[in-house]
């Protein structure tokens, strides 16, 4: 982050949709996702949040590593948390609103959250820490990553 490197203050994991030896819940979850959405998912990242303390800031997804037109879709499992969806960019001066646009959304056990490719140049969305007691929530993050032969990264 910004250069350094720090503890990320949740606990990740990814998985290729590919492999032969994935869990047979992310399987299925990947599966109705899919057919769902008609996006053709390829990537699972999992993010255990243990409790209020953990986090993640807000931010956008690196368009590089994802392919450009499709979506990325965030199903949530567990506790109940907040997420924050805010505008990158204020309103003119001049505007009746001098403030970024902000979503406030809670993500339910159960629920499906799809982000446009779009969405990643307009805001930013992120998973605030709170003092409230909330138990253990797993955010399984669908997405389109292009063929690692094909992946470069930007210098």
């Amino acid at each position: 982050m910004y250069d350094r490197d720090v503890d990320v203050p949740r606990l990740t994991s990814g998985y290729r949709l590919s492999e032969g030896n994935l869990p047979p819940a992310l399987v299925e979850a990947a599966r109705r996702t899919i057919e769902a959405t008609g996006a053709p998912f390829n990537r699972a990242g999992l993010n255990l949040y243990r409790d209020g303390r953990d986090s993640v800031a807000p931010h956008n997804d690196h368009l590089y590593e994802i392919v450009a037109g499709y979506p990325i879709a965030l199903i949530s499992l567990g506790a109940t948390r907040l997420m924050t969806i805010r505008s990158k960019t204020k309103p003119p001066l001049d505007s009746a609103r001098d403030r970024r646009r902000l979503l406030d959304l809670d993500l339910e056990e159960g629920s499906l959250l799809l982000m446009s490719y779009e969405t990643q140049f307009h805001y930013d969305h992120g998973v605030p820490k709170t003092r409230a007691s909330v138990g253990p929530r797993i955010s399984v993050a669908l997405r389109v990553r292009p063929d690692e032969a094909s992946k470069s990264r930007p210098r």
